[in-house]
């Protein structure tokens, strides 16, 4: 797997993401260069290579110079998401993404919910997208600080945050106002794919469903954008 872009890379050093190698424009071997500096610092191997054979490796065409080789991404379990909480002596905050599969949506859910302090995130084995280097571009370096779980079955996991007094609502519409709904509990937050929602068996296993009042024409928002609504509002009511 490779990580692109100086920014996603530098987040990958300073993170938990094992760095095989990094493959760095040859025309910065002589310049002062954080990522050469950092890339030093913790005994990585470094590659200088022309421009254009970065644009050939490149998956993204946007390397700005740097492309890291890393090994594949390490998926946390949901204990691991749920003991985040335990060690920041906070309630549960946990975001189940119930079959996202565009990589840019993913990349930036995985963003936001690491500026919203969300502990984890569960996704689909099947159906949805995985971590790829899409993802890990999108989310500019935010996956390095971010526990992500990947499970077979979405109502068992639902069922293990439940045994752990952890509350689960569905963001859909026909719900309870977000405004209005208590959000400040150990709580974890289904959003749906980008064409169908959460899926009705999954929505009726949820303890309860948040709406985001809409007052236009179109009936839904981008799953990244609605995502980062609810998270910042529970967030909000958090810090209140």
């Amino acid at each position: 797997m490779f990580i692109e872009g100086k920014n996603a890379i530098r987040q990958a050093i300073l993170g938990e993401e094992t760095i095989n190698k990094i493959f760095i424009d040859k025309n910065y071997s002589t310049r002062k260069d954080e990522i050469i500096s950092l890339a030093k610092e913790n005994k990585i191997k470094l590659e200088f290579l022309p421009k254009a054979v970065l644009d050939k490796k490149s998956k993204t065409g946007h390397h700005q110079g740097y492309i890291a080789e890393t090994i594949e991404f390490k998926y946390s379990s949901v204990q691991d998401i749920i003991n985040v909480g335990k060690e920041r002596n906070e309630k549960p905050f946990i975001v189940i993404l119930d079959g996202i599969e565009d990589p840019h949506n993913l990349g930036a859910i995985i963003r936001s919910c690491e500026c919203a302090g969300v502990h984890g995130i569960i996704l689909p084995q099947d159906r949805a997208c995985q971590i790829n280097e899409t993802v890990i571009r999108t989310s500019t370096g935010a996956i390095s600080e971010m526990k992500i779980a990947k499970v077979v079955n979405i109502k068992r996991a639902m069922d293990i945050l439940k045994e752990h007094d952890i509350w689960v609502f569905g963001a859909e519409i026909g719900g309870n106002d977000i405004y209005k709904q208590n959000l400040n509990i150990p709580l974890a937050i289904v959003i749906g794919s980008e064409g169908f929602g959460i899926k009705k068996s999954v929505l009726a296993n949820c303890d309860g469903v948040i709406t985001l009042p809409l007052m236009g024409k179109v009936n839904s928002l981008n799953a990244s954008v609605a995502c980062g609504i609810v998270i910042f509002e529970t967030l909000r009511q958090r810090l209140s």
